[in-house]
């Protein structure tokens, strides 16, 4: 069984940063696109930024641009979200998940997904 496990969240004030961690058991994340999605309440699932196998590569919503930084240590087979310049709008709860092929902007294109970190950003 591969399990992913994501740490990291919590309350954070307006304009505050988080570090959000995903690490892998049960296998290894080498060779393997990541992705970081988010859901809020009543909303459906929205991606957020996504990671090459390698780490050369990297690509993000709009919405986090500039804000947010993915990046991976496959050594300790783990992926983080650098969270910067945090704003009530980006209050959800935040998943890491194995791309699979495909769009990697949709949640169908991911297996092996993580059981959510919540981060909350008060105003």
């Amino acid at each position: 069984q591969v399990q992913l496990v994501e740490s990291g969240g919590g309350l954070v004030q307006a304009g505050g940063s988080l570090r959000l961690s995903c690490v892998a058991s049960g296998g290894t994340l080498s060779r393997y696109n990541m992705g970081w999605f988010r859901q809020a309440p009543g909303k459906a699932r929205e991606f957020a930024a996504a990671i090459t196998w390698s780490g050369g590569g990297t690509d993000y919503a709009d919405s986090v641009k500039g804000r947010f930084t993915i990046s991976r240590d496959n050594a300790k087979n783990t992926v983080y979200l650098q969270m910067n310049s945090l704003n009530p709008e980006d209050t959800a709860v935040y998943y890491c998940a194995v791309h699979n092929g495909g769009s990697i902007y949709s949640p169908r294109s991911y297996h092996y997904w993580g059981q959510g970190t919540q981060v909350t950003v008060s105003s």
